[in-house]
């Protein structure tokens, strides 16, 4: 096992009707700003509770942080916050709206663009507390300091840390509206979230590892449920833990991770605007594939334990279990094949120089770089 540092200090506050206590979780001397996607949020009720729940307080609204937040969005709220003299931020939406409020938290204090911020972490400095309502379950922002933040002009998408919300809210009940293919899409983000910490090296940490596949055997298990009726709270509600717990940290302490299959995935994102689990459920069966020599002893432990996966010889149970996670992902009404989503060898070849240009080594063997990236969407034609 490998030493670590484990700290997460967001308060979860779970369940029915948690929104009212937005009215006690933020001081009443603070200047808040909150920050919100679609409007959709005004025909599901949210709005009118996080309204009611913000009598008393001072507060400005931001709308309009879309899906994969972008830098020229950011820079809107940013100059209304300064404007304003925020002192109190509250994410109200899906993980796209706090991803882009945590850079928001550290801009407000910061002299100089956003997006050197997202280039040049290090430049970091004070930040505003930031705190959020969850709506769509996916990301696992709620619980960790993690952003991705995208740049329209560039056709670019970076990862950015900042702070750790100071507190979120995450009411199941508020998932209901979501549509059909979003839920879709936070499901496979929720497992490949997993599968980027957990489809590495064996032995590292028993613990971690039963861990890992607790949460994917829970995904498997209520994905159709799911599908059938998305109003079912004892489902919503697991399906809402599932994503917080697959990327808080609790499944990560002391084990070898990967990432190289996200890091894939928000190239297609930058470059044709492609849903990010979506995007995900297309690379990770391919990266299985292409890996399957390097990441050959678990990709076997995970097929045995979460797909019961355990007759014929080892070639054959790689092959089984690669095919077995492709067709979870189908299931759930995803492409995962490129072709499906109208995307060739244009593509695969500007994602190869541009992992080549940055020089990067991902994955937990560091070697995932513009040649087999290159490989790896090959193999998801």
């Amino acid at each position: 096992m490998n030493n670590f540092v484990f700290q997460n200090p967001t308060k979860l506050i779970f369940g029915k009707g948690t929104i009212a206590r937005l009215a006690t979780e933020i001081p009443a001397d603070r200047k808040i700003m909150v920050t919100f996607g679609g409007g959709s949020l005004k025909k599901n009720g949210v709005y009118e509770q996080v309204v009611k729940a913000l009598a008393g307080h001072t507060y400005v609204e931001f709308w309009g942080i879309e899906p994969n937040p972008t830098v020229e969005t950011l820079r809107k709220a940013v100059a209304l916050g300064k404007e304003q003299q925020v002192d109190f931020l509250l994410a109200v939406g899906g993980g796209s709206v706090l991803d882009g409020t945590k850079l928001i938290s550290a801009a407000l204090r910061y002299e100089g663009d956003a997006w050197d911020l997202v280039l040049h972490p290090e430049r970091t400095g004070e930040l505003v507390p930031v705190a959020s309502v969850m709506t769509m379950p996916a990301t696992g922002s709620e619980m960790n300091s993690g952003a991705v933040i995208s740049n329209k002009a560039t056709a670019e998408k970076f990862a950015y840390y900042s702070d750790f919300p100071k507190f979120s809210i995450l009411d199941p009940e508020v998932t209901y509206s979501i549509p059909d293919f979003q839920i879709a899409c936070g499901l496979a983000d929720t497992f490949v979230h997993v599968l980027e910490q957990y489809l590495t090296r064996t032995g590292e940490s028993p613990l971690m590892d039963r861990w890992a596949e607790g949460v994917l055997q829970t995904v498997v298990e209520i994905a159709p449920k799911i599908r059938e009726n998305k109003t079912d709270y004892y489902y919503m509600s697991q399906y809402m833990l599932c994503a917080t717990m697959a990327l808080n940290g609790f499944i990560a302490m002391g084990v070898s991770q990967d990432w190289c299959t996200h890091m894939i995935g928000h190239e297609l994102t930058a470059l044709h605007g492609i849903t990010h689990g979506q995007s995900l459920a297309i690379v990770m069966p391919a990266t299985m594939t292409v890996l399957q020599a390097q990441k050959h002893d678990k990709i076997l432990q995970y097929g045995e334990r979460v797909w019961n996966v355990m007759s014929g010889d080892e070639n054959a149970r790689l092959v089984k279990t690669i095919e077995k996670t492709e067709a979870f992902f189908r299931s759930l009404g995803l492409a995962t094949r490129l072709g499906e989503v109208n995307i060739g060898e244009d593509t695969i070849a500007e994602i190869e120089r541009r992992f080549n240009e940055r020089k990067v080594a991902f994955g937990e063997a560091g070697n995932v770089n513009g040649t087999v990236a290159r490989a790896i969407l090959e193999a998801a034609l």
